[in-house]
This record gives structure tokens, sequence and C-alpha cells, in this order.
């Protein structure tokens, strides 16, 4: 993944600071509240994912495993309206590889296509399977993998030799041992694991079924203990709220940062044009799953509701206060407006992207090479997100916020060196 930075403001002394009626401080406790709600929901999805999923290793069969995809894709709903609350905010960005961390190098867990290769110069164990294999080498050293452990896969395996796409835990790894590889390239349909994946003695298909059950299982108690600690973190005295309430206008910076770093960057570039430029389905942020329209229309709601000072929580009850959009509004009415606007349609073009997909057009279909519709579609959601981006930028300079810099992608600032 690239992770070009450019700083995208002009700097401006921090004594000619306004004097605002919404008080900094409020938007923040909301900015904070809303954190905590989300990751309190996401770790609830999660809760029940790992629940439906015991349900299906207890009693595996088509509609068990359907069940526990169900669970999946419900457990993302929450979850990526967190996402704007990296880059901005350094605890979590930290922590952020071990429950979404993406692309995944899948031949890592489980067996694969034989078109997917073995190892390569870039990774070593881009094909160790280890559920099919009780030891390994790494760094020399015999690992004794014998045990599917919390150990063995957030220790070990993950990030293996120095090397990102060795993901072991979090949401992409229980989604590829639920789905498997999709190997419909730009065609429509998602992966196709049978649930005898995990059926026991000869009705066992793939091989090493009790070891696949215990890699799901640890992952998923994995994916809830770590949505456990990022909770309590936002919670009253926690630790990513106190670094944001710390100092009222680096927290102001840091929810700005946020939404243009996720805005641009990260959805803009890495998860929508990189598809695109490529023709590549593997580009797909939810690959096994075919989710990734959905995953992408939840990242804009994220800055959204972060904008507005507002989100509606699972059980429909809303947190709500003190917004950037007030806050702004009191320097710069029209900026204020516009950002409401571009974050508007962004939201609605990533909808429409949503919508093409329940009418027929996969998203995968959509990074065709020569399916102008499907291009059309996911380059003019680019569009939005990146002036969204722009009147983020001057967000900040109507606050008379310092300078700060912005994820970027080489699929936006540089096409060219995607090639090469």
């Amino acid at each position: 993944m690239s992770r070009l930075l450019f700083a995208a403001f002009a700097t401006t002394a921090l004594c000619a600071l306004p004097a605002y009626a919404v008080e900094k401080e409020a938007v923040l406790t909301t900015y904070a509240d809303i954190a905590a709600a989300k990751y309190v929901d996401s770790l609830i999805a999660a809760k029940s994912l790992q629940d439906t999923i015991e349900a299906f290793l207890a009693g595996p069969s088509d509609t068990t495993l359907k069940a526990a995809r169900a669970a999946w894709r419900d457990a993302r709903v929450p979850y990526m309206q967190t996402e704007v609350y990296r880059f901005g905010n350094p605890m979590v960005d930290d922590w952020e590889g071990r429950v979404n961390a993406w692309p995944l190098d899948e031949g890592l867990i489980d067996y694969v296509d034989a078109t997917y290769g073995g190892a390569t110069d870039e990774n070593a164990f881009a094909a160790l399977n280890v559920i099919a294999n009780p030891s390994f080498t790494l760094s020399g050293q015999t690992v004794d993998a014998s045990r599917i452990t919390p150990a063995l896969l957030a220790d070990t395996l993950q990030e293996a030799d120095g090397v990102e796409a060795n993901v072991a835990t979090g949401y992409h790894a229980i989604e590829f041992l639920l789905w498997g590889q999709d190997l419909n390239g730009t065609d429509a349909g998602a992966g196709e694991r049978p649930w005898t994946d995990y059926a026991s003695g000869d009705s066992c298909t793939g091989g090493n079924c009790d070891r696949r059950a215990a890699y799901l299982r640890v992952s998923t108690a994995l994916l809830v203990d770590e949505l456990a600690f990022m909770s309590a973190a936002w919670s009253e005295g926690g630790a990513a709220r106190d670094a944001v309430l710390a100092d009222d206008t680096n927290g102001i910076s840091m929810m700005l940062t946020g939404m243009g770093s996720l805005s641009y960057g990260e959805l803009a570039g890495q998860r929508m044009k990189l598809g695109v430029l490529l023709n590549d389905p593997e580009e797909e942020h939810d690959c096994f799953s075919d989710n990734t329209q959905y995953s992408h229309y939840y990242d804009g709601i994220g800055i959204q509701n972060i904008y507005q000072g507002s989100y509606t929580r699972l059980d429909g009850t809303t947190v709500s206060g003190p917004s950037l959009k007030e806050l702004l509004n009191e320097t710069d009415p029209a900026i204020a407006d516009q950002l409401e606007t571009d974050i508007a349609a962004s939201v609605t073009s990533l909808k429409d992207i949503v919508t093409a997909t329940e009418n027929g057009m996969a998203y995968d279909m959509m990074l065709a090479r020569g399916n102008a519709t499907g291009e059309a579609l996911i380059l003019g959601a680019v569009d939005t997100l990146v002036a969204q981006t722009r009147s983020i930028e001057r967000a900040v300079t109507a606050l008379k916020l310092n300078a700060i810099e912005l994820e970027g992608s080489d699929s936006l600032d540089a096409p060219d060196a995607v090639f090469q």
C-alpha cells in the first residue's frame, strides 16, 4: 500500500485562533462519544458473529454457514463507520492492522487454487498454509504450530517476516475462512468454500477440518478481544479519548486528518481508483465475500456522521452533540455548507454503487476492462471523494489550524507509478 503523505494546508499562528460559541471541547466530546458508541456496536456485532460461528462449528451445514456469512456482513456495518478515526488518531491507526489489515496473502492461512502460485521473493510465506502444516521455519527457527493458538496467529503469523501481506487475524482472515477464494475474476460471484471444509471424518473436504475450525474459532475470539480493547480506549478515562481531549486545537486537527485521509488516499485512492487502473478484482476490499460496495458506503457514512455530530446505533438510538459543522459554520458558513454538500454527494455516489450491485452488476464486474458503466460509477465516486477532500482542506484553513498531513495514494498522485 502506498503511504505517500502530503501537507495540504497553510499554517496560521495559533494566537490568531477565533473564539467560538460552540466550544471545541464540546465538539471533541461528541466525537469521542460517537467513537465509543461505534466501537461498542462493533463489539456487539462481533460477539454475535462469534455466537453464529460457534453454532456453525457445532453443526456444519449449508444453512449454518450462510448464517455465519450473514453475521460477518452485519459485523462490517458498524466497524466500517469507525474507519474515520484512523490516521488522525495514532492509537487507532497503530491498532487497525490487527483487525482490518488488507490485502492479504491468503495462502498463508489455508489451501488455495493452483493458479495462486507459491512463495515469492516478496513473501516467502505467501503459500505457507499453516492449517495444513503443524510446523514451519521462521527466521531460522522451527515454529511449533501443532495447536492453533492466539499467540500463534497474533504474535507469530501476523506480519510474519515483516511482510504486511501476511495477515493472520481480523475481519479478512475470518472472511477468507468463511468464503474461500473468489475465483470468478471480473465475473459475478463470491468465494464458494463448501461447508464440508468444516465437516468431520470422511465428509471433510480440503483436509484438516479440525485445524480449520480451530483457526476460525481463535481468529474470531481475537477479533472480539481487540474490539473490546478499543471500546475501552474510547470510554471515560480511556487512552484514545484522553488523547483527543488533551488539546482542543490538536483534537480538531485529528478529526479533519481522519476525514481527509480516509476520503482521499485510502478510499478514493487505494481502495477504489487502484482497482480500476489495474482492472483487478484482487483490489476489492472485501474480495472473498463481494461485500466491498457496502464497506465503501459505510466508510462514507462514517465521515458524514462525524461532520454532522450524529450516529445512529444498532439499537436505533442516536448519539449526537455539538458538531464540527456547527463549529465551522461560525467561522465560514459558506465552507461549512459546501463541505456538507460535498459529503452528501460522496455518500450518494457510494450508494449508487451499492444500488448497481443490488441490480445485478457485481463490484467485480465494474472493474472489468471495457465496462464503461462500472468504471464511471467507481470513478464518479472517486471524484466526489476528492472534491470532499478539497473542502476539508478549506475547512482547516477557515478554522485557522496548523498544517496537517493527509494519506496519499499513487493511484491519485502518480498513476504511472502504479504500473512500474
